[in-house]
């Protein structure tokens, strides 16, 4: 005898074989926007953590999960990029004057 599933059970399976499906591509897609493979499995877990905090109304009015995944994880990159850039760009440490050439080396 098999249990019956709840009215909309099926949609959260849909959503949880869209994670299970897309768990690649998300990879994939991750690996090539920031080039390293912990950010891209960083990346993953944090599209996954991002999905499970939506409410099980919220789950169900997504119409594609696949979609909505490849689009979280592609922003959450896309957010690393420019944070990234903007980690590089401003310096805290203390100010190094660039080093000049001695005048015996101009020579």
């Amino acid at each position: 005898m098999t249990p019956h599933s709840a009215p909309g059970h099926d949609r959260s399976d849909a959503g949880l074989n869209a994670i299970i499906g897309e768990r690649r591509q998300l990879i994939s897609l991750a690996y090539r926007l920031l080039g390293s493979l912990a950010e891209a499995e960083d990346t993953v877990q944090e599209t996954y953590a991002r999905w499970y905090a939506l409410s099980q109304q919220q789950r169900d009015a997504i119409e594609s999960p696949g979609a909505w995944l490849t689009t979280v994880a592609s922003r959450i990159c896309l957010d690393l990029l420019g944070s990234a850039r903007a980690r590089r760009e401003r310096y805290v440490g203390e100010w190094i004057p660039e080093p000049l050439p001695g005048r015996t080396e101009w020579i």
